[in-house]
């Protein structure tokens, strides 16, 4: 160790004080800290290397890190997996980082009132791995089952399934959450409703970290449907695809996961994955977009006419053929879509973006983002949650200048529909700028106060969706 690995006396202080909290071993600092850490998969923020990185046990251990930090204005960065896409997890480097992956137990199954309580390093996997066997299933999937619950919390996930059940908003019936302060609280319940005072379930969830640090959750879970079927869609041009989304939406067959997939992307993924749909080339050759449609069914014969009702009205709305996926083949593609990012990602892509924009004027945004990327020379490829407006994008541009200005138009392009510049990966330390340069001033000030309210010296994740020091006193 050289005279620089030594930590300064300040460091080694608060190691020694956060170690009294939660016990020596749980707590790292300079070269104990793991890489992965210092970042989440954001593809524009840089990793960062905190002060320290405590792993607490319970409950009341966060509550003694918050209120030893809120004490010294130490910044707090909440940590799950760290598979978010915006930097929200990414630390300060004058800042601790509290990660959860002691506090991962589902702690309860209630079968009587279909609810789960979890801790927030709870993976996706790990729930439904407990909840399969007792017929039950939590139905937001954001394309990644090593997520923790407490990150899907703080982004308001959402994936694939949101055009059905939704996401993760409309599950979360309650919450246990640590202040700044220290102080324990808990919002919502056990229950579907409630008209009891402010709804601070609901600003807590999707707040990225900025306004509480969630302990506990109460969520909803559902039936697992038996049965499902997968039907594919190429068309010759993804307007006539777009165009069909709200036709399949108000068909009423209720689909599980509707996707669109634009010509390169399905090409890169399928490949990645290494999965031959058998398409035939004069088909293949033909189709500029794919559509993919899932549905499920506690009944056999519910769902055949349900995929016979489908397969007829894509026909009938242009497209090239329509195909029944084997249940294999079906399973590869739903994961070959949900890879989007690692495909993108290994594809050199600059960044990713998920605008959203009412379903039916998708077509309008997608040519948009034609002109942008003709006007910018830019290459924009992508698929996305067509049932919900939720489009994926993965912007190629070098030129950082260049790119700047393309994500802007993006944006503004989608706000101008009456959408929002991020559906589900939240805007982080990634987006928080743009956002601000975009949004109604108005609400971003409310928006500044109610933070001030929860967070006084502005500790929680300061630079994620709000500039840092937007609550700290003048």
């Amino acid at each position: 160790m050289t005279a620089t690995d030594v930590p300064s006396p300040a460091v080694s202080d608060l190691v020694a004080a956060l170690s009294a909290i939660v016990g020596e071993g749980h707590v790292d600092s300079g070269d104990a800290i793991a890489e992965d850490l210092t970042h989440d998969e954001c593809l524009t923020v840089a990793p960062v290397t905190p002060l320290a990185v405590v792993h607490p046990a319970t409950t009341e251990e966060v509550a003694a890190v918050m209120s030893l930090a809120d004490a010294r204005r130490i910044p707090v960065t909440a940590r799950g997996s760290g598979t978010g896409l915006s930097g929200a997890c990414t630390p300060l480097a004058d800042g601790i980082v509290v990660a959860f992956d002691q506090m991962a137990a589902v702690l309860e199954i209630d079968t009587e009132n279909h609810l789960v309580v979890v801790q927030p390093g709870v993976t996706l996997a790990a729930l439904d791995e407990a909840l399969a066997p007792l017929g039950l299933v939590y139905p937001v999937f954001p394309g990644e089952y090593s997520a923790s619950l407490g990150g899907n919390v703080a982004t308001n996930a959402g994936g694939m399934r949101a055009v059905k059940y939704g996401v993760t908003r409309h599950h979360v019936l309650g919450l246990e959450v640590v202040l700044a302060n220290g102080d324990v609280i808990r919002t919502g319940g056990r229950v579907v409703k409630t008209s009891t005072g402010y709804d601070l379930t609901q600003l807590i969830i999707g707040s990225e970290g900025t306004l509480a640090v969630v302990t506990e959750a109460v969520l909803r879970v559902y039936p697992r449907a038996p049965h499902g079927a997968t039907v594919l869609a190429p068309f010759a041009t993804l307007d006539e695809v777009t165009h069909a989304v709200p036709k399949v939406v108000a068909s009423g067959v209720g689909p599980l996961i509707l996707e669109y997939i634009d010509l390169l992307t399905m090409a890169a993924a399928t490949a990645y994955v290494g999965l031959d749909l058998g398409i035939p080339e004069e088909v293949s050759s033909a189709a500029l977009a794919y559509l993919v449609v899932s549905l499920e069914s506690t009944h056999t014969s519910r769902l055949d006419e349900d995929v016979a009702h489908v397969a007829e009205l894509l026909s009938d709305l242009g497209a090239l053929d329509v195909y029944v996926l084997p249940p294999n083949a079906a399973a590869s593609l739903i994961d070959a879509r949900e890879k989007a990012f690692w495909v993108a990602k290994a594809n050199g892509a600059d960044d990713v973006v998920d605008v959203v924009v009412p379903r039916a004027s998708m077509p309008e945004f997608m040519e948009s983002v034609q002109r942008i990327a003709n006007e910018t020379a830019s290459w924009i490829a992508g698929c996305g949650h067509a049932g919900d407006g939720n489009v994926h994008l993965g912007v190629f541009q070098a030129d950082p200048d260049v790119r700047a200005g393309v994500l802007r138009d993006l944006f503004s392009a989608g706000m101008a529909l009456g959408g929002v510049i991020s559906g589900e990966h939240g805007l982080g330390r990634a987006k928080h700028h743009v956002f601000l340069e975009l949004e109604d001033p108005a609400k971003v000030a409310l928006m500044t106060r109610i933070k001030a309210a929860f967070d006084p010296n502005g500790i929680l994740n300061p630079g994620a969706v709000l500039d840092p020091g937007a609550s700290t006193p003048s």
